[in-house]
Formats: structure tokens, sequence, C-alpha cells
């Protein structure tokens, strides 16, 4: 079966396929992405396979041909692994499978970055929304030989979890444990909905960007509080906030699950609760790698998936991180033209931060706006509306009123007025 891995590796062989209109060096990065989610899976990368076709083969995605010449190569190389950079439907999966033997595993990119997703769940949220995308995924690729399959595999793609305790249940089974997933989501939301609503007195900033572009280690150096950091794809998948006072100002700081090119649509679906606090905010930073030469991709990912859950109107500020791997100042100029509003910095090396903290502030304080009003005592039972949704800064009562003196976020005090019908 070739070389034994020193460190108990299991090695991967990849392939891609590059369709009409495709560009290769496209395919090319793609692969390099598939490279790194392999290793953060804990796999080593063998050798890599591209296939040119006119067209998807509805049996095996690249032709039984190719796909026998990849088992062959996969074999030489000592793999116990086929990765693909695409999804692959369950009848192709089954087939190649079949084709493939019990000594070697097919997975595609879904299940590889699924296999990732529940290694780095943490909380309880976290953990149900993978779980919940995993049987989605398994359900339809239930059949026979898949889970003989399962049962008789370890390793990457087949961790005890979602999916390996179900081996031996019926569909129906698996459809109700989604059912019960789904309600177990909509209830931790509505928790996350009531948290959310007790800070809305407070300017939010989220965190969000492509995974592995330093989003936890900005958190951190603007917070000083122990963050997990981790130099992998997906090191975190959970939400983190924190407070953070600038000059007087307090800010909620979110750190958000990092995104990916081709990450199916559902665990964006599944996660979207998680991505609340992006939602919930008043401010976004989309923290890219100044130094990866796929920055405009990751840009356009990040833009595309806003957009696809309605956040792209929130207003944003372009982070530049990473800046001390770019050798060339030049290439800074550039990025700083391409993208507007942008700060640049390293987290890492603590470097130009307090550009970025005078761009938060200059935010927050472009968005809150004082004012005076006065209730009439009989209508003194907004007054635990307003303190709730606003920062009272001063407070005299009279005989008919009580008079107060405001601060908060521009758009929730005109929602405010407007209730109060003042």
């Amino acid at each position: 079966m070739g070389p034994a891995v020193a460190d108990n590796k299991e090695r991967a062989l990849l392939i891609g396929l590059i369709l009409p209109g495709a560009a290769p060096s496209v395919t090319a990065d793609q692969l390099d992405e598939l490279a790194l989610l392999a290793d953060t899976a804990g796999a080593e990368v063998a050798d890599r396979v591209t296939q040119k076709r006119t067209g998807i083969d509805p049996a095996t995605f690249i032709g039984k041909g190719k796909a026998d010449e990849a088992v062959r190569q996969a074999v030489a190389l000592g793999c116990s692994l086929i990765i693909f950079n695409d999804e692959i439907s369950p009848t192709q999966m089954k087939n190649l499978q079949r084709l493939a033997g019990e000594d070697l595993k097919v997975l595609d990119r879904t299940g590889l970055i699924l296999d990732i997703f529940r290694k780095h769940a943490r909380t309880r949220e976290a953990r149900t929304q993978v779980e919940l995308a995993q049987l989605q995924y398994r359900l339809p690729r239930l059949t026979r030989m898949w889970t003989h399959l399962e049962r008789q595999m370890g390793g990457v793609g087949t961790r005890a979890g979602a999916g390996e305790s179900q081996i031996e249940v019926d569909r129906r089974l698996i459809q109700n444990q989604i059912s019960r997933l789904k309600k177990d989501l909509a209830g931790i939301e509505k928790q996350r909905i009531t948290q959310s609503h007790h800070r809305r007195d407070q300017f939010r900033v989220a965190l969000v960007g492509y995974t592995n572009a330093g989003k936890s280690t900005v958190m951190r150096s603007l917070s000083g509080s122990d963050v997990y950091v981790r130099d992998q794809l997906f090191a975190t998948l959970d939400t983190t906030v924190r407070k953070i006072e600038l000059e007087g100002e307090q800010f909620l700081l979110s750190d958000t699950v990092g995104f990916i090119r081709k990450l199916p649509h559902n665990l964006v679906a599944s996660f979207r609760s998680t991505l609340r606090e992006a939602a919930d905010s008043n401010l976004i930073l989309k923290v890219l790698d100044a130094s990866s030469p796929q920055i405009d991709v990751h840009y356009q990912t990040i833009t595309d998936v806003l957009r696809q859950l309605k956040l792209d109107s929130i207003p944003a500020l372009v982070v530049l991180n990473k800046i001390d791997l770019v050798s060339d100042p030049a290439l800074l100029d550039v990025l700083k033209q391409r993208f507007s509003t942008t700060v640049t910095i390293s987290a890492l090396r603590q470097l130009k931060l307090d550009s970025l903290r005078r761009a938060i502030l200059e935010a927050i304080r472009k968005n809150q706006e004082i004012i005076a009003i006065k209730i009439p005592h009989f209508k003194s039972g907004l007054l635990d509306l307003i303190y709730s949704t606003t920062k009272v800064l001063s407070r005299r009562d009279t005989d008919e009123t009580v008079d107060l003196e405001i601060q908060g976020n521009v758009a929730d005090l005109r929602s405010l007025m407007k209730k109060l019908q003042l």
C-alpha cells in the first residue's frame, strides 16, 4: 500500500474537474484550498489529479476510465482517501465507492468540510448545527453499501457522531431526528434573539471573513481576551462576543464562523443563526489576508455570502490583515485603492491596530445621537422600553412629565420615537 507515514496521517488523492469555460488556474487554486481542508481534517495530500471534460458523467462524475485510473494511482501512492473537489451525488458516490473497494474511502468536498465542522464544534449550538447538516447530507446516501463501509472504516470522513449512530436505523427515524434538531435550533435561536435584545443599547461590531484570515487574532488583539487561535481552516465555529471600551465608548465585538468557496448551501443555512451576530451588528469588519494571492476571490466570497444572508446593507469596513507578510509596499497601495474604506493591520504583530480602533470609534460616534424627550406620566409605562433600548444620560421628574436625555443608535432612536408616538 505504499510507504508508511510517520505521524500516521491518512494519505489522500485529490481530484478536480475542469469543465468548459472554467480556467485550469481556478481549479488549481480550489485544489490548494482542498489540500488545506484535508490537512485540517488530519490527512496528508499525496497527489492531485485534474480531469477536463465537456460535462459531468452522471454515473461516476469523472468517467469510469478516469475513475479506475485514479483508484490505481491512489493505491500505488498508499492512499486511503480519494477526495473530490465538488459535491458528488449519492448515485455517483455509490458507484465510485464500488470501484474504489473497501480499502479506499471516497469523500467529496462537502463531506470533508462536515468532518472538520464536527471536529471543531464546541458549543451546543454549533454541535446541533453540524449534526443537522450531517444528517441532511447523509440521508440520501444511506445505501446498504455506504453504511457497510462506514462500519468498517475509521478516520477522516467517518468520525463517530451524527450519522454514525444512525447506521442501523431507517430513513424515517433519521427524518424524525432532523425535525427534532430543527426545533432545537429554533429554540437556541430564540434565546439568541432574547440575548441580542438585551444588548440593543450597545454598538455591535462583527468580524466576518474567509476562514484563516486572522479574525480570531484580530478579536484577541482588540479585546485582550484569550480567544482560541490556530493556523487552520475553520479553527473555531462558535461565535465569540467580547465587550470592549475605547475612549469612554463601549461596543460588543463578535467573531463569526469563517467563509469558504463552495461552502454547501445547507451549511450556510445551518449556520444562519450563528451569523445572527453579524445580522444584528452596526458595523461589519471584512477581514482579508493581505498576503493571499486569492484576496479578490476571498472578498467576493464574503460579499456573496453577506448578500445571500441579506446583510449587505450594513455599514462595512475592509480590514487588510497580515501586512507583515506583504514584502512589496506598492502592493498594499494597490489593495487600498481596490477596496473602499480600508485599514491595514497585522493583528499578530500588533501593527497599526490604532488605525482600526480609530475607525471603529468614528463609526460608533457617527452612529450615535443624543435627544431630549418628555414622557407624560400617563405614558410612564413606556419608560421600561426606553431604558431597555437606549442609554439614559439624565432624568428629571416634574409634576407632569419625566424629562429624559437619551443616547442611542440613530436607527434605533427613530424606531423608538415612532413607537412612542412623540
